[in-house]
């Protein structure tokens, strides 16, 4: 077993890039010294397609197979909606959606020929129920990737092939430290805004550590779920936004006011 970690999210900026590309090697290592099989890490920016297909083609020609394929690079833009120029739709579009659109786009019609195979595609809670306003560019994408997911779960399942879409809550990882695309300005909303990890926890919210994230997940695809709501007390609120979606919307409405207020965390 051969494990390829790609490294680049598509945000610019050469010395995140290079920490992101260390921190990648250091977990591949890490990995290959824990076995079985190997892990190694390759550099690639998810928003162009060609170096990212070649990068999937030639593990597959390699080992001869393609057994799973994850779509988990992201970046987060935020800010009222009149504010934001096209540039930061475009920017995250770009990498949220569009990167995993190149992914499935990569590896599908290899799993498609095997026979089989996985995709598992990130999105968020955020793709699922309307959170803040000011979040109208991340929601934006992350919906898209649950539709993305779902309709090509419907095309792949007479090709042997399992498509499933990830959909956490908070979960503790570094994006919530902040990682603003370096090439945009910090919308005015935004200025001053402490990172959200710290507003988290301010509030009280308990995040869910990866360890369990991963845990979850891979209990969820050996079930072969359509959808992962990870962790478990986000399922709730998935179910009220189906049942009750009025209500849903009327809580996000007021959610954003209260953000505007600066009565509830930003996140």
């Amino acid at each position: 077993m051969r494990l390829t970690v790609p490294t680049g999210d598509g945000v610019s900026g050469c010395s995140a890039d290079g920490t992101r590309r260390a921190k990648a090697k250091e977990e591949a290592d890490r990995l290959t010294r824990a076995g079985p099989g190997s892990a190694v890490a390759a550099g690639v920016d998810v928003r162009d397609a060609e170096p990212l297909i070649a990068l999937v083609q030639d593990t597959h020609a390699e080992h001869g197979r393609l057994d799973l394929m994850t779509s988990n690079a992201g970046i987060g833009i935020g800010g009222e909606p009149d504010e934001l120029e096209l540039v930061y739709w475009d920017t995250i579009i770009d990498t949220n959606l569009r990167g995993v659109i190149h992914s499935c786009h990569a590896a599908y019609p290899l799993m498609k020929q095997q026979g089989f195979g996985t995709i598992l595609n990130t999105a968020s809670m955020a793709g699922l129920a309307p959170a803040f306003g000011q979040h109208a560019p991340y929601g934006t994408t992350k919906y898209g990737v649950v539709g993305l997911s779902l309709n090509l779960r419907a095309a792949a399942k007479e090709y042997g092939v399992h498509v499933s879409v990830l959909c956490p809550g908070w979960i503790d990882t570094p994006m919530l430290d902040g990682s603003w695309p370096e090439e945009l300005p910090v919308p005015p909303s935004f200025e001053g805004a402490p990172p959200v990890r710290e507003s988290l926890l301010k509030a009280g919210v308990k995040l869910y550590p990866v360890d369990r994230l991963v845990e979850d997940t891979l209990a969820g695809l050996a079930k072969d779920k359509a959808v992962l709501v990870i962790p478990r007390e986000w399922q709730r609120a998935w179910f009220i936004s189906r049942l009750f979606p009025g209500m849903t919307m009327r809580r996000a409405e007021q959610s954003t006011t209260r953000v505007r207020q600066g009565l509830l965390t930003r996140g």
